[in-house]
């Protein structure tokens, strides 16, 4: 089934293109940029990690018409990240990466920026992820949306304190992600860390088995389920589990993509990929 999106303030696409056709003229006349001819709304750059074959895929269908997305790669090694060694070594190659990266796809003159990189936005808690926001958010000249605010802002929104959460992290990471949370307020009832091999396996953990994760999260005491790790597959998968335990069921890269269309103005609602989407 294809997802819905309805405009904010109910002008059709074919409304919305006409009248941005019109203004287009008056700013050429007034000498001001013409947006582009498909992102005639905003223009969202993406940086993911090279080995990342989800956030690209799951953040397509989230487009609202006139919204184009733009993808960049910060390079990183595909190896096991089950020592702290490795650990450490990944981690440093992301954010040697993720400079450059931005240096790249800012040539677009993109509008916004989304960091698809999970657990680098939860290291070192909150102050720490703060810092690291400001810095990219300088270095590109445009704001940005990563994963770890995106969903505190999520979760403010539903106004749920106490959460479950998945993640497909060694424990180490799952130390940093509890630290996060627990720093920005929130109680976490139960974690469950995959424990995935190396970035290439996240991508690969079946549909079944984040169902039966969720399921043994979900508990009359968690007020919302989180869903961390971008290159986990569960945009669909969460939607679906909101139907069954009627409370929100936060996807990272449904979140990271809410947050960024609100922070660059865009109010559509988009069915189909959760309640954040279609109610904020």
């Amino acid at each position: 089934m294809g997802l819905l999106v309805r405009p904010a303030n109910g002008r059709t696409h074919v409304q919305r293109l006409f009248r941005c056709n019109r203004l287009d003229k008056v700013r050429l006349l007034a000498g001001r940029a013409v947006p582009d001819t498909l992102g005639y709304r905003k223009r969202i750059g993406i940086v993911v990690p090279s080995t990342n074959t989800t956030v690209q895929p799951e953040c397509e269908p989230l487009r609202p018409p006139g919204v184009t997305n733009h993808t960049a790669r910060s390079t990183i090694k595909e190896r096991p990240l089950n020592t702290e060694q490795a650990f450490f070594e990944h981690m440093a190659d992301m954010r040697a990466g993720n400079g450059a990266a931005i240096d790249q796809i800012m040539t677009a003159g993109l509008d916004h920026l989304i960091l698809g990189i999970a657990l680098e936005t939860f290291w070192g808690g909150v102050a720490a992820a703060q810092k690291l926001q400001d810095e990219w958010s300088a270095r590109a000249g445009v704001g940005i949306s990563m994963g770890s605010s995106a969903t505190v802002a999520a979760l403010n929104r539903f106004a749920a304190r106490r959460i479950a959460v998945l993640t497909p992290h060694q424990p180490r990471g799952d130390e940093m992600v509890r630290l996060y949370f627990a720093e920005a307020g929130f109680e976490i009832v139960r974690l469950i860390g995959l424990k995935c091999a190396s970035p290439r396996a996240i991508a690969q953990v079946g549909a079944d088995e984040i169902r039966r994760a969720l399921k043994e999260l979900d508990g009359p005491d968690a007020d919302a389920l989180v869903q961390v790790g971008t290159a986990l597959p569960a945009v669909a998968i969460a939607a679906e589990a909101e139907r069954w335990f009627a409370k929100p069921v936060l996807a990272i890269n449904a979140v990271t993509y809410w947050d960024a269309l609100r922070r660059c103005g865009i109010e559509d609602r988009v069915y189909g990929s959760g309640r954040i989407l279609e109610e904020y």
